[in-house]
């Protein structure tokens, strides 16, 4: 394939995401087929994610990338789905596969190419067997394991074939596609197929989106405008048609949108909670229309409001009270009618002391735990404002909120560190647990100013996992380590830090643990002591775990224990 297939607006927005993502050493069409597999799972997935999560290495006939979407969370281990399965109550999956050609037009054969490719993945055949797929089959097995938990219908399958293409010249017959969608739907193991052609303008449009924050429209004609207060542009209260508020918070997959709830101090419980399932009861009975009476209602806060009439068009906003009811609503909304309404209140303000004490004060109406309301404190400002002191190739950025800096194009987006990245490469890199961090994260995320991100912790572990669990994935992205090996990621983080600065960094809080991290950095931030030291941390995860680098392996808590007698020795 030529290296001069993409228009010219397409190749400036490759540029600009292969710089972003420090994605140079690759391949033009490697380039290419990351920038189509971000574009596309972000229209289902709507929070940040790693883009070699779910991109294969080249070798997969057909496939070139795939995600897999469990009760709105993009998971890439097997211990994920479990532990969603048991936390929500349910499993609700969606698959997502891509195939991404740079050929200035759609062909039959490669569409036929990928839907064999797919039914290939679902019934066992003969794909080639690799790391990336036996991955995403282990993933498959495990979230059909769960079968007991469809209660909301089976996994949908999105396809989607990508190419520079016109689809609107109709190049490949519709027919072939609705073939090979009936094809897919003959394994009867989905409730919905869906095979997607994207042509060189869809593309684009679906990376442009990536780049804005979230804006929504929405009518409040059953409203009250509150009075003036300090800090606050606009203030409302009122009441939605349920209806209305289920489509807000859904993305253009018609997937609830999780990152609206990154402000929302406790994940979804499930139905199988006593409260959440009282209001599924609620809304399945006939006496449904109390529902505005019996519930708290959800909390808003937009950075930008705009009222027209009863029109309200809001940007970059966070849910940050009604998490549950929300989550619940979203599951039950074939229940839902006109007769259901829900309590809104929309806040308008970019105060952020402001709206910390919003979400104090709303959730403080059931009890929360302490740790719980630290999801806001000063400590991850203080963590943030660190972190960006920080400048060249120095520099992270703390991602307090989900895409908060999604927007902002001057900013390489692998620098941008997100809570859960930080708190699993903390945990690993300084508490010497990489077993949890191969787990589930919310399992760590309970946490959360109690063993991490307390009040009185030094900054300096922080941004020192941060740093070595980014220039980690710079080797891998770059070629310069064997990727073989990133089901150890977080072994090696903690192998790492031993070998660097010894076993004993003394406690989060101690000026020991921060000059340990000081001089952690150093290694860190010189790229061939950096590389030798991580090479170095590979061997001797290896000699402990002798090369066998399975996920199960790694999220044992023995797997651990050997490592460290490894590193003492």
């Amino acid at each position: 394939m030529t290296e001069n297939t993409l228009d010219r607006v397409t190749q400036s927005l490759v540029d600009q995401f292969v710089a972003a993502e420090q994605l140079t050493n690759l391949s033009a069409s490697d380039r290419f087929e990351r920038f189509a597999n971000f574009a596309v799972v972000s229209s289902e997935y709507s929070e940040t994610f790693d883009v070699e999560d779910v991109s294969s290495v080249g070798t997969e006939v057909g496939i070139d990338g795939i995600a897999v979407i469990v009760n709105g969370a993009l998971v890439t281990d097997v211990a994920q789905v479990h532990e969603l399965a048991e936390r929500n109550g349910f499993v609700e999956a969606t698959f997502v596969f891509v195939s991404a050609k740079r050929s200035p037009k759609f062909s039959e054969a490669e569409i036929g190419n990928l839907t064999m490719a797919v039914e290939d993945f679902f019934r066992g055949g003969e794909l080639p067997r690799t790391l990336f797929l036996d991955q995403y089959h282990e993933i498959k097995d495990a979230i059909y394991g769960h079968g007991v938990r469809f209660k909301h219908g089976l996994p949908h399958l999105r396809v989607y074939y990508v190419t520079m293409g016109r689809w609107e010249d109709q190049d490949v017959p519709v027919r072939r596609l609705e073939l090979d969608r009936k094809r897919l739907e003959a394994i009867n193991e989905f409730e919905t197929v869906a095979i997607s052609p994207v042509g060189a303008k869809q593309l684009r449009e679906l990376y442009f989106r990536t780049q804005n924050p979230i804006e929504k429209a929405f009518t409040l004609n059953k409203k009250v405008t509150l009075l003036p207060i300090p800090g606050v542009s606009q203030a409302y209260l009122g009441i939605i048609p349920a209806k209305e508020y289920v489509d807000l918070i859904a993305d253009e997959a018609g997937q609830i949108r999780k990152s609206l709830f990154t402000d929302n101090v406790r994940d979804f419980r499930g139905e199988e909670n006593d409260v959440n399932a009282e209001i599924a009861e609620t809304l399945r009975s006939p006496n449904k229309d109390r529902f505005p009476i019996l519930n708290n209602g959800v909390t808003i806060v937009a950075r930008t409001l705009t009222v027209t009439g009863d029109k309200f068009y809001i940007k970059d906003f966070q849910i940050v009270n009604g998490g549950q009811t929300s989550h619940v609503l979203f599951n039950e909304k074939g229940a839902l009618d006109e007769s259901v309404w829900v309590p809104i209140r929309v806040v308008a303000t970019d105060d952020e002391d402001l709206t910390t004490a919003v979400i104090t004060a709303t959730n403080n109406q059931t009890p929360v735990l302490a740790h719980e309301l630290n999801a806001r404190s000063e400590f991850e400002r203080d963590l943030e404002r660190y972190f960006s002191s920080f400048d060249g190739s120095k520099a992270l950025y703390y991602e307090r909120r989900s895409r908060q800096y999604s927007h902002v194009t001057e900013i390489e987006k692998v620098r941008i560190i997100p809570r859960d990245v930080l708190v699993r490469a903390f945990a690993a890199t300084f508490l010497d647990e990489p077993h949890r961090a191969t787990g589930y994260v919310p399992l760590l995320m309970d946490q959360l100013g109690v063993r991490i991100m307390h009040a009185d912790h030094k900054l300096e572990p922080y941004y020192a996992a941060a740093f070595a669990h980014y220039k980690l994935e710079f080797f891998w992205r770059n070629k310069q380590l064997d990727s073989t090996y990133k089901p150890g990621r977080w072994q090696i983080l903690m192998a790492a830090r031993h070998l660097a600065v010894g076993g004993n960094s003394g406690p989060p809080n101690s000026k020991q643990v921060a000059q340990a991290a000081s001089e952690f950095c150093e290694t860190l931030w010189a790229d061939n002591a950096a590389l030798k030291l991580f090479k170095r941390a590979i061997g001797q995860v290896n000699e402990a775990v002798g090369a066998t680098w399975a996920r199960d392996h790694m999220r044992n808590q023995p797997t651990t224990q050997d490592i460290r007698k490894q590193l003492r020795s």
